[in-house]
């Protein structure tokens, strides 16, 4: 991952320090090596670092980014949380309904499924749907399931302790205007984590 950090003002930055905050749990499963950045900034100039990302384990929160610098005399610090959350490490994976459907039910114990049923933040449009579900990471599915109105994916999380499969199911009810989605993983952390970030998007 590349972060770049941009000074839109005449005056330079001094002192600059970015540092990655984790809390211990998600120091031991996600693991992030930074590239050293300038201690200035000029005006008008851009920076870039590159990190190094690994997930070791699946994980439940974010990495937060703190910037400290001097500007015009005066001390500043920011802090932003950064856009690394699990599906990130999700990799598309194509199945035929045949198998999709067996492994969807060896993935039938309960603490393997995660449940969500939500109403709709956003317009229930199918295009737009499809491509959220796709830019989630996982393979969308098509001709799946026998109801043509419901959405199913499949995936891979790739860790260095394991390979996670992840099959997904999102039923839309457009009466309603709610949604039902279901997880299923081989992990019950990765379900809940999934569930909560994916129903976000709808």
């Amino acid at each position: 991952m590349f972060i770049f950090y941009g000074n839109k003002t005449s005056t330079q930055f001094l002192n600059f320090t970015p540092t990655l905050i984790c809390s211990d749990d998600l120091q031991a499963n996600l693991s992030l090596q930074t590239k050293p950045v300038d201690p200035t900034v000029d005006g008008g100039a851009q920076v870039q670092q590159a990190v190094n990302i690994e997930c070791v384990s699946d994980f439940m929160e974010a990495p937060v980014l703190n910037i400290q610098f001097r500007y015009g005399g005066t001390f500043q610090n920011v802090s932003v949380k950064l856009p690394i959350t699990l599906n990130k490490f999700l990799q598309p994976t194509e199945m035929a309904s045949q198998d999709f459907f067996q492994r969807w039910k060896q993935l039938s114990n309960p603490q393997q499924e995660v449940q969500s049923i939500f109403k709709a933040k956003h317009p229930m449009d199918t295009e737009v749907t499809k491509a959220k579900i796709i830019g989630f990471g996982s393979a969308l599915l098509e001709e799946v399931d026998p109801n043509p109105a419901n959405f199913v994916g499949a995936g891979i999380i790739h860790t260095r302790t394991a390979q996670i499969g992840c099959l997904l199911r999102l039923e839309p009810n457009l009466q309603a205007q709610m949604y039902r989605l279901t997880l299923r993983t081989s992990r019950e952390t990765v379900s809940q984590r999934l569930c909560e970030l994916l129903s976000e998007q709808f």
